[in-house]
């Protein structure tokens, strides 16, 4: 299964990187909105994991990309430190799947991952 990460942050995106690839995703880095929607473009993931606020393209500008523009059927989980209500509505009404507020467990991530994946 083939993840892109969408994360700002390269300590973070180093961590959940190596935590995906130890449980056997194939995985796929984006530093920012931008390259990750060059990626999803180029050759779509089986499942997206984005943070909210990253340069050039939100998190949210993905969803909305990929859910109402592309018109993709990919699952995406949002990753966010900005727990605001109206950003994690905005999320869902856009088309996200998931929302995980940071600081979070790799071992919840991995279970909600498998748990999408195996309603597909």
């Amino acid at each position: 299964m083939k993840i892109l990460l969408a994360e700002d942050e390269e300590m973070m995106l180093k961590a959940i990187e190596f935590r995906f690839q130890k449980d056997g995703f194939e995985v796929i880095t984006a530093k920012n909105g931008k390259e990750a929607l060059e990626h999803i473009k180029k050759d779509p993931p089986d499942l997206i994991v984005t943070d909210i606020m990253m340069p050039f393209v939100t998190g949210l500008e993905i969803i909305n990309t990929v859910k109402n523009e592309l018109k993709l059927d990919i699952p995406i989980i949002v990753l966010s430190a900005v727990g605001l209500e109206d950003t994690v509505l905005e999320a869902f009404e856009l088309g996200a799947d998931d929302f995980i507020t940071k600081p979070f467990s790799p071992n919840e991530l991995i279970i909600r991952i498998k748990r999408l994946m195996a309603r597909r």
